[in-house]
Parts: C-alpha cells; sequence; structure tokens
C-alpha cells in the first residue's frame, strides 16, 4: 500500500539567486562598487562604536542608541553582502534551502528591530527636547537598557514568525529567486500552494513594525516640533532643528522602501524595481547612518580627534 504524500514536503534542496547581471565584466564592475560601499559601511559604523566605547563623554543615552543602531546596521549590511559579492564572481550562484532560511531569519531579525528602534531613538529626541531637565532621570542606564532588548527581542520574535510560515510552505519548483539574497516575498512567490495565509500575517507584522513606528515618530516629532518654536533662542532651535532633522531623514530613508516593500501582495511584485529599492535599506541606509549621524556632530568629531591624538602621543 503506497503512503499518501507528506503535506508541506519541500522538493527543492537549494535556491538560485539572479543577483543583478549575468554579464561577467558587469558583475566585476558591480562587485567592486558593491565592496567599497561595504567596507565603507563597516568602517563608519565601527567607527562610530568604537569612538562611544572609548570616549566616556559619549556615555549618554543619545550615543548609547546611536551605537546600538551603529551594531544594528553591521549586522544587517554583513548579512547579505559577502554572499552577493562572492556570488558576483562566481559561476554558481546558490543558495543552500538552510541557508536561505538562516539569511532571511537573520536579515529579518535585526531589519524589523531596526524598525522598532528607531521609535526609541525618536523617544530619546522627545525627551531630551521636551523635558531636558529630566532626561537623564527619564532614560536611565536601566531604561536605556530595557528598551534596547525589548526591541531586539520583538525584533527576533516577528522574524521568527516570518520565517517558519515562509518555510513551512511547499516549494516544488522552479528555485530561482530574482533577487541578490533571500527577501521573504521574493522565495514566498515561489511556493507551489496559495500564500494567502502567509501573506495577511506578514502584513500584520509589516503593520506593526512599519505602519506603527512610522506613525510613533511622526506624532513625536509634531510635539518636538512644537517644543522647539518655543526656544527663543535662534542658535539653540537650529541646532535642535538640526540634531532632529539627522534622526528623521534616516529613518524616512529605511521605512519608505522597506513599507513599499512589505505591504503589497504577491501579484503586485516587479522583481527588477524591487531589487533596486531593497538597496536603499540594504545597502544605502547603513551606509548613510554613520555619514548623517557624525558629519556635523561636533561631540563625535570631538571624540575622534581624542583618540587620534591619544595615538599620537603612544607612537
Amino acid at each position: 500500500m503506497s503512503m499518501p504524500p507528506e503535506q508541506n514536503q519541500s522538493w527543492v534542496s537549494e535556491f538560485i539567486l539572479l543577483g543583478f547581471s549575468s554579464h561577467p565584466t558587469s558583475n566585476r564592475i558591480l562587485f567592486i562598487a558593491f565592496l567599497l560601499l561595504y567596507l565603507s559601511a563597516i568602517l563608519g559604523n565601527g567607527l562610530i562604536i568604537t569612538l562611544i566605547c572609548l570616549d566616556s563623554h559619549l556615555h549618554t543615552p543619545m550615543y548609547f542608541f546611536l551605537c546600538i543602531l551603529s551594531l544594528l546596521d553591521v549586522g544587517y549590511v554583513t548579512t547579505i553582502m559577502p554572499q552577493m559579492l562572492v556570488h558576483l564572481l562566481s559561476h554558481s550562484q546558490t543558495i543552500s534551502l538552510a541557508g536561505c532560511w538562516l539569511q532571511m531569519y537573520v536579515f529579518g531579525a535585526l531589519g524589523l528591530t531596526e524598525c522598532i528602534f528607531f521609535v526609541v531613538m525618536a523617544y530619546d529626541r522627545y525627551v531630551a527636547i521636551c523635558y531636558p531637565l529630566h532626561y537623564t532621570v527619564i532614560l536611565s542606564r536601566r531604561v536605556c537598557t530595557r528598551l534596547a532588548a525589548g526591541t531586539w527581542a520583538c525584533g527576533f520574535f516577528f522574524s521568527l514568525i516570518h520565517t517558519f510560515l515562509t518555510m513551512r510552505l511547499p516549494y516544488c519548483g522552479p528555485n530561482i529567486i530574482n533577487h541578490y539574497f533571500c527577501e521573504g516575498p521574493s522565495v514566498r512567490s515561489l511556493a507551489c500552494m496559495d500564500t494567502y495565509l502567509t501573506e495577511m500575517v506578514d502584513l500584520v507584522i509589516s503593520v506593526f513594525v512599519n505602519v506603527t513606528p512610522s506613525c510613533l515618530i511622526l506624532a513625536s516629532y509634531i510635539r518636538i516640533a512644537l517644543a522647539i518654536l518655543k526656544i527663543k533662542s535662534t542658535r539653540g532651535r537650529c541646532k535642535a532643528f538640526s540634531t532632529c532633522a539627522f534622526h528623521l531623514t534616516v529613518a524616512t530613508l529605511f521605512y519608505a522602501p522597506a513599507t513599499y516593500i512589505y505591504l503589497r501582495p504577491n501579484s503586485s511584485y516587479s522583481r527588477e524595481r524591487d531589487k533596486q529599492i531593497a538597496l536603499f535599506y540594504n545597502v544605502f541606509t547603513p551606509l548613510l547612518n554613520p555619514i548623517v549621524y557624525s558629519l556635523r556632530n561636533k561631540d563625535i568629531k570631538g571624540a575622534f580627534f581624542k583618540v587620534i591624538g591619544r595615538g599620537r602621543v603612544v607612537w
């Protein structure tokens, strides 16, 4: 007697990532460009983490959260870029099923954590500007630690749900992913069954970690703007606006493309366009964060020159 077929069985043992181009010359050019972007992102964020850890003057809630953001960006871009760089120079562009799920989970966990973490950073600016005299009391070391731990826990939990539901779908072919990494919607479109339930769960998660944080950030900055307008000093008003504008710019560059990618059904995907849009929150945001937060930040620049000065004395 024959055994009934097992439900949700996967016949695919590996996936093929198409990447950006199949032309060797184009791939070499892309390899150089993306390698420079990757090294710049690692160097910039690594420098911020190092400076904040070394300079005691930067041991404040604002820079603690900035250090966490840089740490997220380092992990975020490292989850994708090394494999993409290898595929640009390799004839084989395959990734194992287990490797695909692992990449999807870690990428999703760090990305979802960063989505929620921008709300924490907006709250930090709200307290600093609206309640400056109680800033260190409201955002004590214990509160900052709990906020950071809570965002990480939420990110890894929701990514586990997303990855598990996508992994449970049957994949019986084709196994070609028109993307440069295992992103949930691109992988899910290859499933051999209706994905409506998984899409609905992903939609709920996306609303929770994209739409809700965006609304909270907007509400925070409306309150912040009203508080800044009450500042009599023109210099103080400009400084407050400048600090908040940096955070708002980075958050917008992260949320806008991510919301566009994840808040749509499978039927409306444009694979080539989605790959280009995904670069904004995969590559360019981790690269821009250290530039935006440190280029006009006197404390970060002061810490940098202080460390350089110590190095010269030692030498």
